[in-house]
């Protein structure tokens, strides 16, 4: 069965966040490590993998689509076993078994380490659920192989698996379980490794980066993870995502003012700025701590670029809440926020919440709320007019190979906007170059090299 293992192509599929993502990586480089074909063609893959996403109605949607489309390779192509993996097979493992005769297996957010012995079992023609590990050793410790499927220049730090926050809408705590910092010498030891092999740019993730190391260590470690990665010689940006305010210390703000590598760019997940919805919604943060804290950080890093989320449609939200974030968007100006109508999750405490909000009165708010933040959007861009950025070459246009884009500090990949560079047909893929920005839009800029 082993001999036969070494022949076989896997094809993966994955959804849903970066941190999603990483734990694809891992599987991949688990895989390759087997000495099994990884391919991204669907239709020659003998094992299709698809990692699931299973946080709001959409992503469940998404991923259910996506298996049943992988499912189809069954019948036209190579495709022999169809396994499931992540958040959405951790939350519907029974259901999903039950309901899709195509998939094989079904692997939880706790188990992907374990794909290897999950391939080998469906080889052998067994048909289950694997949600807990076989070993009692936490699962996401240690170096694992891992496969970049980013550009070889950018790549995803998880620092942190699970959260504790435990907010009314959200059903990641029971998905992926309580916070677990990873150790710091691991991190830093993977980090090094990615910076060896050309990685120039990282990118911590977690479900909550700020509340690093409490857990594991007693006290806030993300601001002394970010000075000693600054030491990394090779590496030229470091970006940090999922920063919730109420772990965001004055020591933080210092070491993202002080570290010449960290980007003067958070991610700051709001949800809202009324009390009493944040108050509904557990969160442990109220407006005038969060107005404070957004203060601290425009004083302390004038250039910082921040990024936030809002939830609209939330139950009970009355006409006065929503007017109240509204007039705070349009006051606090974030250079890029996403807002989100709020999924009625099964499983989650707002699910039975009274007051349940329409759906056409959140796609209202929904509309609304993104027209002011486009017109806030528009207006820092045409700002930048006439400043000059060291940007990230990431590709060219198809038809016009003079045409680049790429980031800069002030843009996350697939997240924010891009800058295109004009008459850039010396330039290459995955250098830093200095551009001036020559005109503003809404969610793009252009530019021409300095």
């Amino acid at each position: 069965m082993i001999e036969r293992v070494f022949f076989l192509k896997i094809g993966l599929v994955s959804l849903g966040c970066p941190k999603n993502l990483v734990d694809s990586e891992t599987m991949l480089g688990i895989i390759e490590d087997k000495k099994m074909t990884i391919t991204n063609n669907p239709e020659e893959a003998d094992i299709i993998i698809v990692n699931t996403c299973g946080f709001i109605e959409s992503a469940k949607e998404e991923s259910i689509n996506t298996v049943l489309q992988m499912a189809e390779y069954k019948n036209e192509g190579n495709c022999k076993y169809l396994i499931l993996a992540g958040c959405l097979g951790q939350r519907y493992s029974e259901e999903l078994l039950a309901d899709i005769p195509e998939v094989d297996a079904i692997v939880g957010t706790e188990c992907y380490t374990e794909i290897g012995q999950v391939i080998e079992r469906v080889l052998l023609g067994e048909r289950f659920i694997c949600l807990q590990p076989a070993s009692s050793a936490e699962n996401e410790t240690g170096m694992m192989p891992r496969i970049l499927t980013t550009p070889n220049y950018t790549a995803y730090l998880k620092i942190a698996e699970g959260c504790d926050n435990c907010c009314s809408y959200c059903i990641i705590p029971k998905i992926r379980g309580p916070y677990r910092s990873r150790p710091f010498e691991e991190i830093l030891a993977e980090a090094k490794a990615l910076v060896t092999s050309g990685v120039k740019e990282l990118i911590l993730v977690a479900q909550d980066t700020t509340r690093y190391g409490e857990d594991l260590y007693g006290s806030l470690r993300l601001a002394e993870l970010l000075k000693e990665l600054n030491k990394l010689e090779d590496l030229k940006w470091i970006r940090i995502l999922y920063c919730y305010p109420q772990y965001f210390s004055d020591e933080l703000i210092e070491a993202i003012a002080n570290c010449e590598k960290v980007c003067k760019y958070v991610d700051i997940p709001l949800q809202h700025i009324s009390d009493s919805l944040l108050s509904s919604m557990n969160r442990p943060d109220t407006k005038e701590q969060i107005v404070t804290l957004l203060a601290k950080l425009k004083n302390r890093i004038p250039d910082i670029c921040i990024r936030t989320t809002f939830i609209v449609g939330f139950p009970g939200e009355t006409k006065d809440d929503f007017d109240e974030l509204k007039a705070f968007v349009a006051e606090q100006k974030f250079a890029c926020a996403g807002v989100f109508t709020y999924s009625q999750e099964e499983g989650t405490v707002a699910a039975l919440m009274p007051n349940q909000i329409d759906d056409a009165l959140k796609q209202d708010r929904y509309h609304e709320l993104m027209a002011i933040q486009a017109q806030v959007s528009e207006e820092i861009h045409i700002n930048l007019e006439g400043k000059v950025l060291d940007v990230l070459v990431e590709g060219f246009d198809e038809e016009n190979k003079n045409l680049a884009c790429g980031r800069s500090y002030r843009e996350a990949p697939e997240i924010d906007g891009s800058i295109f560079i004009e008459d850039a047909a010396a330039i290459k893929v995955g250098e830093f170059v200095k551009v001036r920005i020559v005109q503003g839009f809404t969610y793009e800029l252009v530019g021409e090299l300095a």
